[in-house]
């Protein structure tokens, strides 16, 4: 993996704290990554203005402002798509598919959706234990499930609540427009960021199940975990950040607020009639 490094950046920190804590922030492209390492201190750290020289020899700028400039920087990595026969962008609702329809809408090229529901675990939703996609799939962190101790009967439950969320928000995002065909295409599939990567796993492999040719995994950040994740199932992935400590998606975007299901349905039903036109 080949090092062309260019990255300066400024922290505005708890100063209250004393103990350094390292980041490295990568950009990954392909084969390809570059990266140096920032040093800030150990609290609640803001990240105020990070450059990244992209490959390219342009500047990013960390955090993104938002999903907006995060999609369309994410398209300028993936330019070699732009305008191709078969080519298919799928966004992970809901802040997926405000990044997914600035990618679609670059790359001239087909926007879905691809509806996931996290599997959280009893009594702390947010940690996920898995997810679930379309087609039944569902994948299960086995490693936390038995180190918390959660009984089968309880991932089941939870499962089949789940289950009844993502068809009803499926039917409801569709608006009565059917799947796009994915067989013999190449997928490009979005997420706004990746902590954990099970979401976008579960979506993988919900994708791979319609027999693509070509399957690539695109997200703006990711943490290394989940880039791992990403690159063992994805034949592709695309990341322009990756990083470490991450903490959380949103700590990489000025602004990232909460994205409605009304706006997700704005946004596929926007660019099914830009196709159209």
């Amino acid at each position: 993996m080949s090092v062309r490094g260019a990255l300066n950046g400024q922290f505005r920190a708890n100063m209250h704290q004393a103990a350094p804590l390292h980041a490295v922030v990568v950009l990954y492209t392909h084969n390809s990554c570059e990266f140096r390492s920032a040093t800030f201190l150990h609290g609640s750290p803001v990240i105020h203005l990070m450059l990244c020289m992209c490959l390219g020899g342009t500047y990013m700028r960390l955090p993104f402002s938002n999903r907006v400039e995060a999609g369309r920087l994410l398209a300028a990595e993936l330019k070699q798509y732009r305008d191709r026969p078969g080519v298919i962008v799928i966004g992970l609702p809901r802040g997926g598919v405000s990044t997914a329809f600035e990618v679609a809408r670059a790359l001239r090229v087909p926007l879905d959706v691809m509806p996931v529901r996290k599997l959280g675990t009893p009594g702390q939703k947010e940690l996920a234990m898995g997810a679930i996609a379309p087609g039944g799939v569902r994948v299960l962190d086995e490693g936390l499930i038995r180190e918390l101790g959660v009984p089968q009967e309880a991932i089941e439950r939870i499962t089949t609540a789940e289950k009844l969320i993502l068809e009803q928000r499926e039917r409801s995002y569709r608006a009565g427009r059917p799947p796009l065909d994915l067989r013999d295409r190449t997928v490009i599939l979005v997420d706004d960021g990746v902590a954990t990567g099970s979401t976008m796993h579960a979506a993988l492999k919900a994708v791979k199940k319609h027999r693509p040719t070509r399957v690539i995994a695109a997200v703006p950040v990711a943490s290394d975990v989940a880039w791992g994740v990403l690159a063992g199932e994805a034949d592709e992935v695309a990341c322009l950040a990756i990083p470490e400590p991450f903490y959380a998606v949103g700590l990489w975007y000025e602004d990232f607020p909460q994205v409605l299901d009304e706006e997700v349905r704005r946004l596929l039903a926007q660019s099914a009639q830009q196709k159209v036109a």
